[in-house]
């Protein structure tokens, strides 16, 4: 990701879609789990939702990303809330994990497996969970089959692998695990800690480059 890319994400409450309620929904329909779940975190950014885990368990959360500027907040914020003893933050390629296998009980990934393909990352991920472990991951799919043709043009570029819903329930199957919940998430869950703050950044970013360079035009597009 290009620098200004991180600038323009870093203040956000969280990095892509997602809510506290839809991260509790999820790690409640898990089975089983050990009294203290270790908890891999694929992707975290600055964290919401690794904070929000590690009020859900005891365990520990193993807080991956390859930004490190990212993870230093989300160490800082974790020692602010009083969890920094269970949040342990890794600069890694997700693509790449250098972890044992069997290493985890939940692997968690919101809004950042689709960055190396949701099948692949499905594949290569599975070796690190433990028997009996659990995944839980976001991922944008198709609802509908009919779209406008500037949408499907723009997800043409930006993520070529997009599948359907149907497709996606499919490669989770194929993959060897066993699907015990999907859902959507809301609304609100896209807009409230997402997009509502992303246009607020947009426009703060634009006003300073504007500022440095006003004969300068700048076209900004986010997902």
């Amino acid at each position: 990701m290009d620098e200004w890319l991180y600038d323009l994400y870093a203040d956000l409450p969280r990095q892509g879609p997602g809510s506290a309620e839809a991260t509790r929904r999820a790690f409640q329909a898990m089975q089983a789990l050990p009294t203290s779940p270790r908890i891999l975190d694929i992707g975290c950014g600055t964290g919401k939702q690794t904070l929000d885990l590690a009020t859900l368990t005891d365990g520990e959360v193993v807080a991956v990303d390859n930004y490190a500027p990212f993870l230093q907040r989300l160490q800082e914020r974790a020692i602010a809330v009083g969890v920094g003893d269970r949040i342990r933050c890794i600069a890694a390629d997700m693509a790449a994990l250098e972890f044992p296998e069997a290493s985890f009980d939940i692997l968690w990934s919101e809004g950042a497996i689709y960055s190396i393909g949701f099948q692949r990352g499905l594949e290569i991920w599975q070796p690190l969970l433990r028997s009996a472990g659990h995944i839980a991951v976001t991922e944008i799919s198709w609802l509908k089959p009919d779209y406008p043709e500037a949408l499907q043009q723009f997800w043409a570029m930006e993520y070529p692998a997009m599948k359907s819903l149907t497709e996606n329930v499919a490669l989770v199957q194929a993959a060897g695990y066993r699907l015990i919940e999907h859902f959507m998430l809301s609304e609100q869950d896209w807009w409230q800690d997402y997009y509502a703050p992303l246009e607020t950044r947009v426009a703060e970013l634009k006003k300073a480059w504007e500022a440095i360079a006003p004969n300068k035009k700048y076209s900004i597009c986010c997902r």
